[in-house]
């Protein structure tokens, strides 16, 4: 049996009051005033030179000296107060963008992982169904990083009905009634994007999702003193239920909880490509988690041809994340369609580092370092590239998100790291319990031989 250390639980529950404070401290330094906001975007034309905003004010006021003599005075004034205007409708935006800030940062924390227990459980499922013989031995540590998956899905929906709430719309503007009430694109979507539709939908997910993780960790326990292979059975019925349940009901949640910030765009590849993103960041978390727990003196039965495997999965899933990264970009940019491109444009325009950067963390930083066979039965070697991966796959939620939330307010902060902190150390809590809750061999699995004695 596993014993959760102090010392990891302490450092897990430092995490998640480091977290819990700078999360804080985000929310009340975002709520600034609109006045506020003037005087911050003035600091900024100011250190700029003005450029736009600051030259069409002085065409104004030039017009005004120009017209002072004649009649056109009064058209001069009203131009000058319509530049005013303009100029606090743009102050108000960004003001919105930084309120939104918090939010949004919270958020992409909380999906990421999410969907790294969501991405684990679906492994999880392959195996069994499959009927793998190579990775019961892992099975344990699925199981632990599958308990997850309630708690942080239901803080997933709970934010994003909040921020549609008490929030005012600051991650969703098709919750806000007045944008849908000017918006004919959004109202054609209504009978879907409807705050009441999203939340039972969410809870589809979330239920489907718990009850196969239920009873799948029931039968697995079961099945440790069972004399017969009657919860193997059951086990593998519902794993094979489950995959056709979850590849619809990802495909539905990446839709709603990610695509429909942007609700005027939308990719017939997007649900795939969240479901790679998720897939890697699982089989990733599962590699890291193992070599920890075996470098504890746990997992003896754990060599180094399971971990060559994983590694395997890690370097061809970011493959095939690669693959749909591409295909959807490409496609979308080569066809230069207005409604689509808009999409990419934003990425171009403010967030061309972690837009590009996350392809080479993604794909050329995992191409390199995985492709030889030896360093992927090297712990260290995996760790790091592991590591690498889940940056570059936060990255790649963080981009999904801030564009259509902060715009080109973005930067990584104290609200971001503090978010991170926060489900990181919930997240470790949660697992490392779950550990404790049964033996890490599967003792009664039919291919617990085959899996022990795997190798090369």
């Amino acid at each position: 049996m596993y014993t959760f250390s102090n010392k990891l639980k302490t450092f897990s529950i430092a995490l998640i009051v480091l977290g819990v404070l700078g999360v804080g401290y985000g929310f009340m330094t975002s709520h600034k005033s609109l006045e506020d906001v003037k005087e911050m975007l003035a600091e900024e034309a100011s250190h700029h030179g003005g450029e736009h905003e600051t030259t069409t004010k002085a065409h104004v006021v030039a017009g005004v000296e120009d017209h002072s003599n004649n009649a056109h005075e009064e058209n001069a004034h009203g131009a000058l107060a319509d530049v005013d205007h303009h100029g606090d409708e743009h102050a108000e935006h960004v003001m919105h963008q930084i309120h939104n800030r918090p939010w949004a940062a919270l958020y992409v924390a909380a999906f990421f992982f999410m969907m790294i227990a969501l991405g684990v459980l679906a492994f999880y499922a392959i195996q069994i169904a499959s009927q793998a013989g190579w990775s019961p031995v892992l099975f344990r540590v699925m199981e632990g990083i599958t308990a997850y998956l309630l708690p942080g899905a239901v803080i997933v929906l709970l934010i994003a009905i909040a921020s549609g709430t008490i929030g005012h719309y600051n991650l969703f503007i098709w919750m806000d009634p007045e944008v849908v009430a000017h918006d004919k694109l959004i109202q054609g979507k209504s009978g879907w994007l409807s705050l009441t539709w999203f939340s039972v939908r969410g809870i589809i997910f979330i239920l489907g999702w718990w009850l196969y993780r239920h009873f799948s960790r029931k039968f697995s326990i079961a099945q440790d003193t069972a004399e017969d292979k009657s919860n193997f059975k059951k086990s593998f019925r519902i794993s094979a239920a489950f995959l056709v349940f979850f590849i619809y009901t990802e495909s539905i949640m990446s839709w709603d909880w990610i695509m429909s910030v942007d609700p005027h765009w939308f990719s017939t590849l997007f649900g795939w490509y969240v479901f790679a993103s998720m897939f890697v960041s699982g089989i990733t978390v599962i590699a890291l988690i193992s070599i920890y727990l075996k470098s504890r003196g746990y997992l003896e039965f754990v060599n180094e041809n399971h971990l060559h495997d994983v590694a395997k999965f890690m370097f061809a899933m970011s493959i095939f994340w690669t693959y749909l990264w591409f295909s959807q970009f490409m496609l979308i940019w080569y066809s230069n369609i207005p409604e689509e491109v808009t999409y990419f444009v934003t990425r171009f325009e403010d967030y061309k580092l972690p837009f590009l950067g996350m392809v080479v963390l993604n794909f050329v930083f995992p191409i390199l370092m995985l492709m030889n066979a030896d360093y992927k039965r090297i712990p260290w070697f995996v760790v790091m590239t592991g590591l690498v991966i889940l940056f570059g796959h936060y990255i790649d939620i963080f981009n999904m998100i801030m564009p259509a939330t902060v715009g080109d307010r973005w930067f990584i902060g104290i609200p971001e790291i503090s978010s991170i902190l926060l489900f990181a150390g919930l997240f470790i809590f949660i697992v490392f319990t779950a550990l404790t809750k049964a033996p890490l061999l599967v003792k009664g699995y039919p291919f617990r031989k085959e899996s022990e004695e795997f190798h090369y």
